[in-house]
């Protein structure tokens, strides 16, 4: 015995879905999704230094299963990409199934003709609380970079600093900046860039730079720090303990996150709050971490985590374990990634903060924004759907270039985490 699957709703079967890969400053790739009625939808599927490897799996896999389908049937399309796809989660794949994700619920809220969040539950805040990011070479650099961050309305600032002796340092610009805080880490290059570490000189070195800082904006700012994967868990234990003074909102990936037994270590040495998780991608990830206790906030995005039906399950999980969300929000996830992550910030009870870097105005010429930042906070705007619009002309005129993260090495010359 089979069954037959209902008829699409009148209009909304899926006629085209296209793939549109663009380099405006950085690379980003886009699903753009059309009803028989005409009705377009838009989705994420930018995975930083291998996008071309979504795009393949979006073009080559994915695309020919959705003509045909109703669009309205998310949450059996979710499904059918999860479990169809045999070799399931892993980045490349969550990503293709987040852009399809995304374009279908833009769908089903612009035909609503209501704004995203309305369908996720409605608000449950005015706005966003999202954090900045500074950083400098020095001390002097550093300070008026947080000071810039003030100025441009953000009451949350991520601290990265230089660190003596190592040359080249994720989150930190080879050259001073002054306003838009404008690190990016993938290098237009045919071969990946190659950094280098010193994890005791930056043990040594980062409690007194958070010591200077408090001591320059007081007691009230709310500072985060990203370690970046690249402690082991007695190193973070130390690290954790060694900034407990100075109040940090939370200390980010301070140890790989495949390791979640490493975890347990550095809880059982420091309170500082744990946020973990912008390079997993599933809810099954997070399982140990949150029925443990392990960390605080949960830092996966729309994009990389399955779209908002994939994120959603992580953060009702989360909710369960009293632990908030810190959506991972850097340019490399497009204003699409973006407007869908707003969208469930403002639905969803456990809401954190958000992370927020700026688009650059090459970006703005491609992808429209209705999402607006005022008095520190953040919202989607009311369009209907996601509010993101694709320019076909700009993105023509900004091709895609190649581009890779750094690789990291040690001082003689071993491969790090980055």
């Amino acid at each position: 015995m089979t069954l037959d699957q209902p008829a699409p709703s009148r209009g909304s079967t899926i006629r085209s879905a296209e793939v549109l890969v663009t380099g405006p400053g950085r690379n980003f790739v886009t699903l753009r999704v059309t009803t028989q009625d005409g009705v377009v939808g838009l989705g994420d599927a930018t995975l930083n230094g291998r996008e071309l490897a979504v795009a393949s799996y979006l073009q080559d896999h994915v695309v020919p299963m959705l003509i045909g389908r109703d669009a309205h049937r998310i949450e059996d399309t979710w499904q059918m990409l999860h479990r169809g796809a045999y070799w399931r989660r892993g980045p490349v794949t969550m990503c293709a199934i987040a852009a399809v994700d995304v374009a279908l619920w833009d769908i089903k809220a612009r035909i609503a003709g209501l704004p995203l969040y309305q369908l996720l539950g409605g608000a449950s805040r005015e706005g966003i609380m999202a954090y900045g990011h500074a950083s400098g070479r020095d001390l002097p650099e550093l300070m008026d970079s947080i000071r810039a961050q003030q100025a441009e309305g953000f009451r949350s600032i991520r601290v990265q600093t230089s660190v003596p002796g190592v040359d080249k340092i994720y989150g930190v610009s080879a050259a001073p900046s002054s306003g838009t805080y404008d690190y990016e880490p993938a290098q237009r290059a045919p071969l990946p860039v190659e950094e280098d570490w010193d994890t005791r000189a930056y043990l040594r070195h980062l409690p007194g730079v958070l010591e200077a800082v408090r001591n320059e904006f007081g007691p009230e700012l709310p500072l985060l720090h990203d370690a970046h994967h690249r402690l082991t868990p007695n190193e973070a234990a130390r690290l954790g303990r060694a900034v407990e003074p100075y109040d940090l909102f939370w200390l980010e990936d301070c140890t790989p996150a495949d390791n979640p037994e490493g975890l347990r270590l550095v809880r059982q040495h420091t309170t500082t709050p744990l946020a973990i998780g912008e390079v997993l991608t599933s809810v099954w990830d997070y399982r140990q971490l949150l029925s443990e206790q392990l960390i605080d906030y949960v830092r996966s995005s729309v994009t990389h985590a399955g779209g908002i039906t994939g994120l959603r399950r992580i953060v009702d999980l989360a909710a369960l374990h009293q632990v908030r969300t810190g959506f991972h929000g850097p340019t490399d996830v497009s204003p699409v990634g973006m407007a869908a992550a707003l969208h469930l910030d403002l639905a969803i009870h456990n809401l954190g903060i958000q992370e927020y870097m700026q688009h650059s105005a090459l970006t703005g010429e491609v992808f429209g924004q209705t999402f607006r930042w005022s008095g520190g906070l953040l919202h989607p705007g009311e369009e209907p759907g996601l509010g993101v619009t694709y320019d076909d002309d700009a993105a023509d005129r900004h091709p895609y270039s190649a581009a890779y993260l750094p690789l990291n090495r040690l001082k003689d010359g071993t491969i790090h985490d980055w």
